[in-house]
């Protein structure tokens, strides 16, 4: 057999010792890159959690116009189901004069809704529009003072005094019976996109065709 030298054991065991080295760092090394990935992928998975919370939260908010008794006239976000009571708070609060005797505070908003606070001593009509909507949201059952509707000849805003029906379904009314000439019965509310069988039985007794 061959004899290995000190020298030649030298080298080998040096050799040796580089390749333990080198083994150990690359370890090392795509331990670490996968604990970044991994910690990347889930800052991602956070990020990605927290944008669709951010989309989904303002998806379910509402804008309402409050004025009238209020501290502070103006439009106002509110969460989708707020009640009038929270956009009067956010108006700061109701004046002294405020007449709240017919204002049920527990009624439910919608998007676009016009909230109006009467003053103690004013007449509320659906047909006054400075007062707009006179809907006092004041009359929480938004029903007129002067009877029923008619959906043929109201405008937007009397349309929007009816429960359940906020501008965007007024418009749509209003824009049925342009393309239909008229309603023919309060029945063919029903054919208007936004009013289904729960809502047209809500407005059925307050609304008529002549």
């Amino acid at each position: 057999m061959l004899e290995i030298s000190k020298k030649q054991k030298i080298i080998l065991i040096f050799l040796g010792i580089v390749a333990i080295i080198g083994i150990a760092y690359y370890s090392y090394v795509s331990s670490k890159e996968e604990n970044l990935n991994v910690s990347d992928t889930n800052e991602l998975e956070v990020e990605n959690s927290s944008n669709e919370v951010d989309v989904e939260a303002e998806e379910n908010k509402i804008k309402v116009h409050i004025s009238g008794a209020v501290k502070n006239e103006g439009v106002y976000e509110l969460e989708g189901d707020a009640r009038i009571i929270d956009a009067i708070e956010k108006a700061g609060g109701t004046l002294e004069i405020a007449d709240m005797k017919n204002v049920n505070l527990a009624s439910k908003l919608e998007d676009g809704m016009k909230i109006y606070i009467p003053k103690q001593g004013e007449e509320v009509t659906n047909s006054n529009q400075e007062v707009e909507e006179n809907i006092a949201l004041g009359n929480t059952s938004k029903e007129s003072s002067k009877g029923k509707i008619n959906i043929n000849k109201a405008s937007k805003e009397e349309l929007n005094t009816l429960p359940g029906i906020g501008e965007s379904t007024a418009e749509k009314i209003i824009n049925y019976r342009k393309e239909h000439k008229s309603f023919k019965s309060i029945e063919e509310l029903k054919e208007v996109k936004g009013i289904g069988d729960a809502k047209f039985e809500e407005i059925k007794d307050l609304v008529d065709i002549k």
